[in-house]
């Protein structure tokens, strides 16, 4: 991903393969949302009006590029494990043993699977926290894109969890179910605090 064009991207997500899929596009929701606070670090920084925030922005800056370059690793990882999903489906069913190795792949190969859009909201969670932060201290001009960063990092964490509870789903194990369970709800918590954030940036 960190060599195609945006074009290129998104000639591939509009094609008839399966990936890259909505798990890859919770994560590029991410990383876009980590790019704009970024870009408002980069306006606030060196500017006298706004130097007693020039410390938390520049440290706010370091991190949200870290963040941006997990995201796309985490974009890339999602096509990874959707695809051992997919192969774990392949494997023969001729005999009973065929039949249990096959489960038990497919089992494993789901709660894999789960746990990369898990990584994925806890990721937009952490760049959200990162909005806040700059917030106070955010050049004035450039506030909207603060509030656009809030916007994608809720995106990816809506889309996020849309992809665990698909996997969940179809997962066997009653304490995996759970985990995932009570992880969706924790989610929908942090999807309520980005939109009561976005409301008072409206």
């Amino acid at each position: 991903m960190q060599e195609q064009t945006i074009g290129d991207w998104l000639g591939e997500l509009a094609s008839a393969e399966p990936a890259p899929g909505g798990g890859a596009v919770a994560a590029m929701h991410a990383a876009m949302a980590a790019g704009l606070v970024s870009m408002v670090c980069e306006l606030t920084v060196g500017r006298p009006k706004y130097a007693e925030h020039e410390q938390t922005m520049r440290a706010v800056l370091k991190e949200a590029g870290e963040r941006r370059q997990e995201a796309i690793e985490l974009a890339a990882a999602d096509a990874k494990a959707f695809k051992g999903v997919t192969d774990a489906y392949k494997l023969p069913k001729a005999s009973d043993e065929e039949k249990a190795r096959r489960s038990e792949a497919i089992q494993g190969a789901l709660a894999e699977a789960a746990e990369v859009p898990l990584r994925t909201a806890e990721l937009a969670r952490e760049i959200l926290g990162l909005a806040k932060r700059i917030r106070p201290g955010a050049n004035v001009n450039v506030l909207s894109d603060v509030a656009v960063a809030a916007v994608s990092a809720r995106a990816a964490m809506q889309a996020a969890a849309v992809n665990v509870a698909v996997n969940r789903a179809s997962m066997t194990d009653v304490v995996a179910r759970a985990r995932l369970e009570a992880e969706l709800a924790r989610i929908g918590d942090e999807v309520a605090a980005a939109e009561k954030f976005i409301e008072e940036l409206a």
